[in-house]
């Protein structure tokens, strides 16, 4: 498994997906945490962003990314032989059921409409199944493998009539259509070569696209028109070589955030038309940021350290942009957050 230098997500804008979630000012909430080993972790956290565990929903293998539709969680098992699992949460969690993807190392996944669709990151293919009443899994229905020398699918995004598929291995996202559980190519950006775009965000206008590279730390920043991506400029993200892990952006669009793993930071941008300008690089307060998220307030981000083996929130300065470092939970590998 590709664990050290990939994988995780965006939310929000049905359109298009980002970081930040609409205005919501209930304090604290539930956070699902995603790990590699066995198990899912659950935890709450209050207005302030202290976190305290709850539990474990076991017997979920390699469980690295998580997204929640009401009362289930769907979630990925990046093994060689991947999987989707669903989970029923309206009261004791239970597993439905799994699926296989029919591909290796699933890294991320979004549910669109009544269908659940994941990336192979190990196989370089988009696997598609549908969802029942009951939240189940039902049989596969597609699977579409990019082509290229390496191909390796990094994050799948649901953008109102189309999905787009980020792909490190290719340095491209792919553009499809999704009818009757099939998915149909509609268009193919190239990012520059080399790059390996790992996760996109949409700002909330969706006009443009901010696209985290893995490879040579940088964010590429695309104009968005009718599922066309279009590449207008690459910016570093100031910390060295880094291996950028996710991007989330504010709800209002003001500020964009990129994790770096190399460097253990967080690049704060600041939006500008089609331009960002690079506010700050602070501390992650851990080893390995990997996936980042706001509470739905965007008061608070949380990140999640793999290798520090914690989960640090921070207060965000919704004015300046700016974090603060609130508190930090110990937990096992985490590797995403949902909330």
């Amino acid at each position: 498994m590709h664990q050290s230098a990939t994988r995780e997500a965006p939310e929000r804008l049905d359109h298009a997906g980002t970081g930040g979630r609409g205005a919501r000012d209930e304090p604290g909430g539930t956070l699902y945490l995603g790990r590699y080993g066995d198990g899912i972790g659950i935890a709450t956290y209050d207005a302030g962003g202290k976190i305290t565990g709850t539990g474990t929903i076991n017997g979920i293998p390699d469980p690295s990314f998580v997204i929640r539709d009401g009362s289930f969680l769907y979630v990925v098992n990046e093994q060689d032989a991947g999987a989707v699992t669903a989970i029923d949460i309206s009261g004791t969690p239970k597993v439905l059921n799994r699926q296989l993807t029919k591909g290796s190392g699933p890294c991320h996944l979004v549910k669109v409409g009544d269908h659940l669709l994941s990336a192979n990151y190990g196989s370089g293919d988009i696997a598609v199944h549908p969802i029942a009443a009951d939240g189940s899994l039902g049989q596969q229905t597609d699977l579409v493998r990019h082509e290229g020398s390496a191909p390796h699918a990094h994050q799948v995004v649901h953008a109102g009539e189309y999905v787009l598929a980020v792909d490190l291995g290719t340095d491209s996202i792919y553009t499809y259509t999704l009818a009757d559980g099939k998915l149909t190519l509609q268009h193919q950006a190239n990012v520059k070569a080399g790059a390996g775009p790992r996760h996109l965000v949409f700002h909330p206008s969706g006009n443009y696209a901010y696209v985290a590279d893995e490879l040579d730390s940088t964010v590429t920043i695309c104009g968005y028109a009718n599922g066309v991506l279009t590449v207008l400029d690459t910016v570093p993200t100031g910390a060295g070589e880094n291996y950028p892990g996710e991007v989330v952006i504010s709800a209002d669009g003001r500020f964009v955030y990129v994790t770096n793993r190399g460097h253990n930071s967080v690049s704060i941008f600041r939006t500008n038309g089609a331009g960002l300008e690079l506010v700050g690089t602070p501390s992650c307060g851990g080893d390995w940021p990997r996936h980042a998220t706001f509470d739905p307030t965007g008061r608070l981000l949380f990140v999640a350290n793999q290798k520090s083996n914690n989960v640090v929130t921070f207060l965000v300065d919704q004015t300046a942009g700016t974090l603060t470092q609130a508190s930090e939970f110990s937990t096992p590998t985490p590797v995403c957050v949902n909330v």
